[in-house]
């Protein structure tokens, strides 16, 4: 039989009579030692082709679904909505809710929905008119399935940017994502990797839940969402922009707005 003295419990009782400060030590070792141990966490869902069902998957679960000079052709519409020397009527098939994401300097989500994305392309061209005289876009095998090179001509000077597109089954574009082409402020290293194929590759459209069924559809509240973005910072952020766009666009212009076009151009000061 065991001693009272060799069982953990009884011995935390029997130092606890040397006084009250001892006691409060007591109770901490009967917790520890005779408490239930901590049940581990299940582990994350894998956010692979099968989350949720296939409908929160990501967009590299989709496979091109046109010829490659249909995505590409789509790129360019996308510029054309952009370039005032071009057919102003002549834009992409967007996705219902399409987003656009600009990395910084720019200002992150600045668009939200076909409507959207349509009515202010029209008003930056007038605002803000530009050429895109230069640009090469190519169609890729794994989404984003077109990516482009392309330098926007603005009275300031030119602006150099790389910009992704991804696309749903009904070749709809679901997610346009852009950085400035510099060294340091696009996806990945400009020498080693100029389009973005490797890995290490830091983009989000391939971490958006949803962009990975059939239709492309975001639902910047849904299951999927919330348990991405509790993993996920940017992701939270995506979802946080997009279920309250203007309010955290105006906040976003008002914090780093100032001077974005030399900033995000590169042009001197």
């Amino acid at each position: 039989m065991l001693s009272l003295m060799s069982s953990p419990c009884h011995r935390a009782r029997f130092e606890s009579s040397r006084g009250v400060r001892q006691l409060a030590v007591a109770a901490l070792v009967v917790v520890t030692a005779c408490g239930p141990a901590p049940k581990d966490a299940p582990p994350p869902v894998p956010f692979d082709c099968t989350f949720g069902d296939g409908e929160g998957a990501p967009s590299t679960c989709l496979e091109p679904t046109r010829d490659e000079a249909y995505y590409v052709a789509e790129a360019h519409a996308y510029f054309d909505t952009l370039d005032v020397s071009a057919d102003p009527t002549n834009h992409p098939l967007y996705s219902e809710r399409v987003a656009r994401w600009e990395w910084p300097p720019w200002l992150k989500l600045t668009g939200y929905g076909r409507d959207m994305l349509i009515e202010t392309a029209a008003l930056v061209t007038k605002k803000d008119p530009s050429t895109i005289p230069t640009r090469d876009c190519r169609f890729f095998a794994a989404q984003p399935f077109a990516r482009c090179r392309v330098v926007f001509e603005y009275e300031g000077g030119p602006c150099a940017i790389y910009e992704e597109f991804t696309f749903n089954d009904q070749g709809e574009t679901t997610f346009i994502e852009a950085w400035t082409d510099a060294p340091g402020l696009g996806p990945t290293d400009l020498v080693a990797d100029p389009w973005a194929e490797g890995a290490g590759v830091h983009r989000l459209s391939t971490r958006v839940p949803g962009l990975g069924n059939a239709s492309g559809l975001i639902e910047p509240s849904g299951p999927w969402m919330s348990e991405i973005a509790a993993r996920d910072a940017e992701v939270a952020d995506f979802a946080s922009r997009a279920q309250d766009f203007w309010g955290t666009w105006l906040k976003e212009l008002a914090a780093n707005g100032k001077d974005i076009y030399p900033r995000g151009c590169g042009w001197a000061p």
